[in-house]
């Protein structure tokens, strides 16, 4: 059983980033062929000879097993739970294996959000299967894309851009956070250490004496720390320290200089400085903006 949608868009709606040319889902029962039939020109391949799209496509196997392989990447089994990203002009084949069930859902789109991903190297042809396993919230966002498509109301592209975006975000977390969580002590540690850093924002607590609180190198905890959280723990005990200071700007009269040293800034120069490249704004600046907020949201 086959259920899929065609969709056209417009030159407004590409300048919005991403649009989307099809959503559908696959349901076929051990022994029956595959691909379905019913798929429009350009989309139906065997899979002995594969196919080329012009668009990407991300699909995810709720049920079964298959083969799935591409230009860049060999042939290897996908398994219940997976989810692959087919590649604009990237040749691939896949499909279910010889009597197994299959049950898959797939949205085709194409724009410069994703472009730029593949660009900054996020996602890649490289590395086009993610093992993400059952997620109810994947599949309520599958079924909300099939429900928007077919109702096809005014600004349904702009609305199935937002489906994909965070399918593409829950697909990646979701695995990321896989990986991440099989070393328990990892988890653990990092944990502590982002506690720690938010209770000590305001003393002269260093991330090596955190490391030798946490019982490990320096090196060691700095490289785990930018490995689970996308920034080295200094720089993200900095942004902390930033955040605070546009809470003390705008809820006491601490002078700037009170400020830059309660937050353990060098120098007030320096924490202006600091402050000015993360808000593009001196502290001064930010905080007449938010007494100027605060008087006109009196009157």
């Amino acid at each position: 059983m086959q259920s899929s949608k065609y969709l056209v868009a417009n030159d407004r709606d590409a300048q919005w980033g991403l649009t989307v040319s099809t959503v559908g889902k696959d349901e076929l029962d051990p022994g029956e062929p595959y691909p379905t039939r019913g798929h429009a020109d350009g989309y139906y391949f065997e899979m002995e000879k594969g196919r080329v799209l012009n668009e990407y496509q991300m699909l995810y196997l709720v049920e079964g097993e298959g083969l799935f392989r591409s230009a860049h990447q060999d042939l290897t089994t996908i398994k219940a739970g997976d989810i692959f990203l087919l590649f604009p002009d990237e040749w691939h084949s896949y499909g279910p294996l010889p009597n197994a069930r299959w049950k898959s859902y797939w949205i085709g789109f194409k724009g410069k959000n994703m472009d730029d991903r593949v660009t900054e190297g996020f996602l890649s042809k490289e590395k086009p299967i993610y093992h993400v396993g059952f997620s109810s919230k994947i599949l309520e966002l599958y079924d909300s894309a099939l429900r928007a498509a077919n109702e096809e109301a005014a600004y349904s592209q702009q609305l199935l851009a937002g489906i994909v975006n965070h399918l593409i975000g829950e697909m990646y977390a979701l695995e990321r956070n896989i990986v991440l969580a099989k070393n328990h002590f990892h988890v653990k540690m990092i944990g502590q250490a982002r506690l720690r850093i938010r209770e000590t924002l305001e003393s002269d607590f260093t991330i090596q004496m955190l490391a030798e609180e946490l019982g490990v190198s320096y090196s060691n905890f700095r490289k785990l720390f930018k490995e689970y959280t996308g920034l080295s723990p200094a720089l993200y005990q900095q942004d902390l320290r930033l955040q605070r200071a546009k809470e003390l700007l705008s809820t006491t009269d601490l002078s700037i200089k009170e400020i830059a040293y309660t937050l353990n800034f060098d120098t007030p120069d320096y924490f202006s400085s600091k402050f000015r490249a993360k808000t593009g704004m001196k502290p001064s600046e930010f905080r007449k903006q938010g007494k100027v907020g605060q008087t006109d949201e009196h009157q």
